[in-house]
This record gives structure tokens, sequence and C-alpha cells, in this order.
């Protein structure tokens, strides 16, 4: 395949100084002595892209994403290693760049074409199809500092998809636009990769990552630790979140052993579970501390303790309860809400008709909840109860709102919060 873009031995080093005199003596070399930490953004990255490919690139934040997008782009010089671009390019990175504040949305709609190698004749051709995709009527004629983040997104990436690009780049952009012209800007994609072109693209949205992306690169403190298909991709981002990247070729004894010494008792360092997920900071949590909920988890199909489900696979949560008193029958709780609080489903012990049995101080209760995920693609919130009944009286022992997330990645979502999971055919008849 014709290679579009080859990055060979990238590197991106910030000088980084204590204070401010030690930057002015090193600019004016009025000392030999090193008065700066090196640090790396990007380290011996290597990468190519080929024609027609749809590449994601993934990874945390301070990774070294955008970093090598800028370089890609011109934005920033590299500090050694080369860059070959083979190909028109358009770039969508931050919010408004290469947008000139003081000009309407028309001039800078003439200034960005421009910029890329247009005419005015050329673009004057183009004006029409960007104007339509970026439907923010009369306000292009408005200067630019007026715009909300909505509309200044719609004309910049209109600009950006109208000028014939051969490779476009796309950096997190999107994610300040409406759900509707997000879906615009997903068929555009869709358009282009029919087209044979190609696509960079940069997300915290895995769904899209996964339902988009021929192949995904994931960087890591400025490293390329992975390679390869979305799915491989995701999983190794899963475990890169939760630290628990040394066991990339073990993830299940990895689990097996979390969850021996999680038995044991003890803090994050001796092995909870829940200190391998990603928590709420600011969740809510009560109880009367007749018992309390000691651990938690969520384990996906490869038997890894993460954050992150494939929609579709099979998913447990784990709970974990310890008695301080005698209690009879306690029930434990499992509940899944969307970002604005709605509860969706949920379930319990006592709903499953599952007899829990008599504790007393000191015993352990584990309860293992197993089901497939047949929510859509998207971000929710997990909340764990440990209730019961105390002399007929409805009595919370220990409760943990939204005490974790739980994020579902899909390559394709219906309509609603659930997936039916239909089985479609049809029949076709002449005459």
């Amino acid at each position: 395949m014709d290679e579009v873009i080859r990055i060979e031995h990238l590197d991106k080093m910030y000088k980084l100084y204590d204070r401010q005199n030690d930057r002015l003596k090193d600019s004016l070399g009025l000392t030999r002595r090193k008065l700066y930490h090196e640090h790396y953004a990007l380290k011996d990255v290597n990468l190519t892209v080929n024609k027609g490919e749809t590449v994601g690139i993934i990874g945390t934040n301070g990774s070294g994403k955008s970093t090598i997008l800028k370089i890609i782009t011109g934005v920033l010089s590299p500090t050694s290693g080369t860059v070959d671009i083979r190909g028109r390019l358009s770039a969508l990175l931050e919010l408004g760049a290469g947008f000139n504040m003081e000009f309407t949305g028309l001039e800078n709609v003439y200034l960005n074409g421009t910029m890329s190698g247009f005419s005015k004749q050329e673009i004057d051709e183009k004006l029409q199809s960007i104007l339509d995709f970026a439907d923010i009527g009369e306000f292009v004629h408005q200067k630019v500092k007026t715009y909300s983040s909505g509309m200044f997104v719609r004309l910049a990436f209109a600009v950006a998809i109208n000028i014939d690009p051969e490779i476009l780049i796309v950096d997190e952009a999107l994610s300040v636009g409406d759900v509707f012209f997000q879906n615009k800007c997903y068929h555009k994609f869709e358009e282009f990769k029919d087209q044979g072109k190609t696509i960079l693209f940069v997300s915290h949205d895995l769904t899209s990552i996964n339902k988009y992306c021929d192949r995904v690169v994931l960087l890591d403190r400025g490293k390329k630790i992975g390679e390869g298909r979305p799915k491989e991709m995701i999983d190794m981002y899963k475990k890169v979140l939760v630290d628990q990247i040394d066991s990339r070729m073990s993830g299940s004894e990895e689990t097996k052993d979390s969850d021996n010494e999680g038995k044991k008792g003890g803090n994050a360092a001796d092995g909870m579970w829940k200190s391998r997920l990603s928590l709420n900071p600011s969740n809510d949590s009560y109880g009367n501390g007749m018992a309390r909920i000691e651990d938690f988890c969520l384990i996906d199909s490869s038997g890894n303790i993460t954050n992150t489900v494939i929609k579709k696979d099979p998913y447990t949560v784990k709970v974990r309860a310890v008695f301080e008193e005698h209690v009879s029958e306690p029930i434990v709780a499992l509940s899944i809400k969307d970002r604005m609080g709605v509860e969706i489903t949920g379930t319990n012990t006592m709903f499953e008709k599952i007899p829990t049995g008599e504790f007393e101080k000191g015993d352990v209760l584990t309860v293992t909840f197993t089901q497939n995920m047949f929510l859509q693609g998207g971000e929710y919130l997990v909340s764990l109860g440990l209730v019961g009944y105390r002399e007929g009286n409805f009595t919370v022992y220990h409760r943990l709102y939204d005490i974790f997330s739980i994020q579902v990645i899909s390559s394709k979502d219906t309509v609603g919060y659930y997936d039916m999971d239909s089985k479609v055919s049809i029949e076709k008849s002449n005459g």
C-alpha cells in the first residue's frame, strides 16, 4: 500500500526550569551547567499511515497524542526524527486553531482556504458547501470572537473537510459539537473512507475509535507501546488506565492473583480489587456501620478488572461485604445510571431470590453479579448497596452512590438505552 505519512524516531523534548532566572541564563548562554529538566512529550516514536486508512491514536492525558498531530501538521517542530507527508493535508486540532478572532466567519473561511493553498476562485466554488455543512446562518458574517464553542467547531470542521484534503487530521475538537452535528461529521468520515482518503483520528471516545478505525496506535508517556486492531489496543489501553500494562500477556492470571490477595483484606497496596478501578472521588457514602462494603470490582470477558466493557460481552461485578454486628439476610444491590443520574437498570439478591443467610462480626460475604452488556455505547455510573430488614424496618448498612463508571464500547448502537439484540431477516420477491 502507498504510504502517505511516515514518522521515524520522532522525539519532542521540552526544557522545564525550576526558576525563571534559570530560563533566562540558559537562553543567554551565561552558564555551562544544565539548568533544566528534560521532559519528553514523545520519545522514539515510529509510525506509518497508508493511503485510505483510518488510524486512531489513543492514550491517557499527557501521552503525546496531540503533540504528534501538531508535529505532523507543522504547528510544532520535532526535537529530532523525521516526518514525511505525501498528500494535501487538512487539520482540525484545537478549537479554532488558525482562526483570527477579529475576522468574521466568512473572512476566516477565505483565510484558512488561502493558507491551504487554494485560490479565491477555488474557495468561491467550495463556499456554499462549507456554509451548508456549518449551518450557522447569519453568524457567518459576525466576528468569530462572538461565536459559541459549538458554532466555532462547526465552522472549523466545515472548512477542514470541504477543502478536498487527501489526509484529514482530527483531534478532540468534535467533543464540543451537539449530537446531531457529531453524527453529520461521522457520516462525512464514512464518505471520506469510501473515497479512499486517509484519516488520522485522536479521541478519548473509544466507541468511535472501535467503530471507525482500521488500525489503532496506543501511546503512553510519550512512547508507542502498541499498534494493531482496535479491540486489541482498547484492551491494552484498559490495562494502562489501571497500571496493569505489565500484565499484557497474562491478563487473566493477573486478575486471579488480585482476587486471591483481595480475600486477605487490606488496602490498595496489598491487593484490593477497587484499587484497579478508576473511582469517583466525590461519591456519596453512608450507612449505620453494622456492615460495610469493603471491596468491589468489575471484571470483563478477558478476566481483567477494568472500567471498560465491550457491548454484548459478558461482564461481572463483584461486591465484598464485612460485618461488624449480627445481621440476618442482608441484601446486596447493584444499579446503573446514565450520566444525568437516571436509573436505567439494576438488581439485588432479594430480586434474584438468593438467600444470603446469617452473619456475625468479622464474617465476609462476597456476591457476584454476572450478565451480558446490552447498554448502548457510552458512559454510565454504578451504585452499590448493602441493606436489609431489622425488626421489620428497612435498614441501610452501607451505600456507595455513583462509586465508579462503566464505559461501554460499541461498534453499533440502536435507539434508546439498551440493545434488543434483534435478529433481522428479509425476503424479496419479484413480480
